[in-house]
């Protein structure tokens, strides 16, 4: 038994000695390069504008992509008025945050059209705007800023604006910048001069408001205007409503009364018929959207009705169907 363990040592290191000299081969691994197109943020955007009545908590943040938190008030001198509850805006961007979905701080809104128009004008307000903006935006962590100027007008105001937004793009490189418009036509959209367009990511187009609230016409003319105005397809968010005309009903409070009322536009709300957009024709607009367009907004999410008669729920179900 001796003899035979030596032998056996010894072969064992006339091997070792035969292949340690040698490093053993490892099988060469494929590094996956880099790509050099960035991913897109989605497929299709679903935006919703939100004010201060809503909870955070019951945002269905996982059925939208981005949130307008609505509204930062402009003042004259390029200051803002301070907002409410602040405290409802950073849970917002918090619990977005955690789900991918990005937030933004919407900048006006109707009624502030002299605020905008005399800040624009001066160099010095406007410098002293987009400074504030920017502290804004830094202080509650938002991913951009949607500039809802109702509206500039044609001529010098228009010219303001471009400068406004101009300046406003070098303070915010790498923060989404977007614009409020009108459903369509030029008496209001010329104030919107074709080369801003470059310097947003986005617009959102108010296919609503008006003795049209809502059809489907003047959802298919807000996209046919801005197209032919020279916005590219992808940064188009063309928009819905979540209430009523003429008296401005919230579609949860006409759903509540009647839950049939959801699979139609119009309803006799308390003696007056009111006008909005039911489950059916929010399927059919972002189908639409889908194929015309990068994105669909609506006004506003505290609107909207909770579970199967949810407006929101029917955007994702055909979004998420595609």
């Amino acid at each position: 038994m001796k003899n035979r363990s030596a032998s056996t040592l010894t072969l064992c290191l006339i091997l070792l000695s035969l292949i340690g000299c040698t490093p053993m081969q490892t099988p060469p691994t494929s590094t996956p390069q880099a790509s050099l197109t960035p991913e897109p943020e989605s497929s299709f955007r679903i935006i919703a504008y939100a004010t201060e009545a809503i909870v955070p908590e019951v945002i269905p943040y996982d059925k939208l992509t981005h949130i307008n938190y609505s509204f930062l008030i402009p003042n004259a001198d390029g200051t803002f008025v301070k907002i409410t509850n602040s405290w409802k805006l950073k849970k917002i961007v918090e619990l977005a945050h955690n789900q991918n979905v990005k937030v933004s701080i919407a900048v006006g809104g109707w009624g502030w059209d002299e605020q905008f128009e005399q800040m624009a004008a001066s160099a010095e307000s406007r410098t002293a705007f987009v400074k504030n903006l920017k502290a804004f935006v830094d202080e509650y962590q938002l991913d951009g800023v949607d500039m809802d100027w109702e509206y500039p007008d044609p001529g010098q105001s228009s010219q303001n604006y471009v400068a406004l937004m101009t300046e406003l793009r070098g303070a915010l490189p790498d923060k989404l910048i977007s614009t409020a418009v009108i459903s369509y036509g030029d008496d209001t959209g010329l104030g919107i001069p074709t080369e801003s367009f470059d310097l947003v990511d986005y617009v959102n187009v108010m296919t609503y408001d008006g003795s049209d609230h809502g059809t489907m016409e003047q959802f298919e003319k807000g996209l046919q205007y801005w197209s032919s105005r020279g916005v590219p397809k992808e940064k188009i968010n063309i928009g819905v409503p979540f209430y009523s005309r003429p008296s401005e009903v919230t579609y949860s409070k006409i759903v509540s009364n009647d839950p049939a009322a959801a699979q139609t536009d119009s309803f006799d709300y308390f003696g007056m018929l009111q006008n909005y957009n039911g489950i059916p024709t929010i399927k059919i607009k972002t189908e639409l959207a889908m194929q015309n367009a990068g994105g669909i907004m609506f006004w506003e999410l505290s609107h909207d009705a909770q579970g199967e008669l949810s407006l929101v729920n029917a955007i994702f179900e055909v979004v998420s169907n595609k």
